[in-house]
């Protein structure tokens, strides 16, 4: 499928008020942290930043202005922008639907517009979607082996985020089990951030769907699985940043094994994450050519009529 012209537009200008917003709640703990270094290793985890006051933001933030900002770029270069736009406004929607309930006025307010604008841009792409037939050539679909791949990436990457949050349901009271999804007063995080549990069932969605598109090698696979990559390699990188910085690597031998495992699991999002970009953002497997010859059974064709001289 692919997109008109002013679908393309308007999707891009909807992703470019996302990112907007995004970036203004960035700037505004930019000021209060003092520093971006410091607002990075917030994001990453750093605890200690707690007392010196909270940041607003977490590390799904600059996710999403990343991705809304290559998905306004992808809507004005290409008609075939449909699933990349679709992708954008779906996730978005899931991740700043906990908004709702926040107690600040701010991050409602945030919320409120960014569902808003989330929800028009899905609107966008059912309304502006056309058959490709009628503009051209389809896109292509992934190649098979770095498709499977990256199928098999992603449903490890979902596997693990899911025994991780069987593990933490097994492991704490159930009271902070469900404030993990509800968000809580015994969850302390960032203020637009979402509730952990409810990112993580999040994230186990996209990454299945990206999974089995890949798979299939559907022709939305490369978007959905681009996205699935960016969030399970920044996440990776984070958790990395993290554990060197409060040296648990160093002593990987000396701690407890659930600290090892989250070591274990760090590492592998950021390889697993990055190989799914590298594996998904290459050429598309090419469009079958039209057989030079006819199909066998195929009748010839009718001689000329009126038969031209000598014929």
């Amino acid at each position: 499928m692919t997109v008109t012209r002013p679908a393309r537009l308007t999707g891009a200008a909807l992703c470019a008020a996302l990112a907007l917003i995004a970036a203004v709640w960035i700037l505004k703990d930019l000021a209060a942290l003092g520093s971006p270094s410091d607002l990075a290793w917030y994001w990453a985890g750093d605890h200690h930043f707690l007392i010196r006051g909270r940041s607003t933001t977490s590390l799904t933030d600059p996710v999403l202005l990343a991705v809304s900002v290559v998905t306004a770029v992808a809507a004005l270069r290409s008609r075939h922008a449909a699933s990349a736009l679709a992708a954008t406004g779906t996730v978005t929607l899931a991740v700043r639907l906990p908004g709702l309930w926040a107690s600040d006025s701010g991050p409602l307010v945030t919320a409120l517009l960014e569902l808003g604008l989330a929800a028009a841009l899905i609107v966008t792409v059912a309304v502006g979607r056309r058959p490709a037939a009628a503009y051209g050539p389809t896109p292509t679909r992934p190649r098979t082996g770095p498709a499977v791949a990256a199928g098999v990436l992603l449903a490890v990457g979902a596997l693990v985020l899911a025994l991780w949050e069987l593990y933490w349901a097994t492991e704490l009271p159930l009271e902070i089990t469900v404030d993990r999804f509800t968000g809580g007063r015994s969850v302390i995080k960032a203020a637009l951030a979402p509730p952990p549990g409810w990112l993580s069932l999040v994230l186990l969605s996209l990454y299945g769907t990206a999974a089995v598109s890949a798979f299939v090698r559907a022709r939305h696979s490369r978007a959905f699985g681009l996205l699935a990559g960016t969030f399970l390699a920044l996440g990776g990188l984070a958790e990395v940043a993290r554990t060197i910085r409060y040296e648990l690597v160093g002593h990987f031998g000396d701690i407890p094994t659930p600290d090892r495992l989250g070591v274990l699991t760090a590492f592998l999002g950021l390889l697993s994450g990055a190989a799914v970009l590298v594996l998904l953002a290459g050429r598309g497997a090419p469009a079958a050519a039209p057989s030079p010859h006819p199909a066998a059974g195929t009748p010839p064709p009718a001689p000329p009529y009126p038969p031209p001289p000598g014929w």
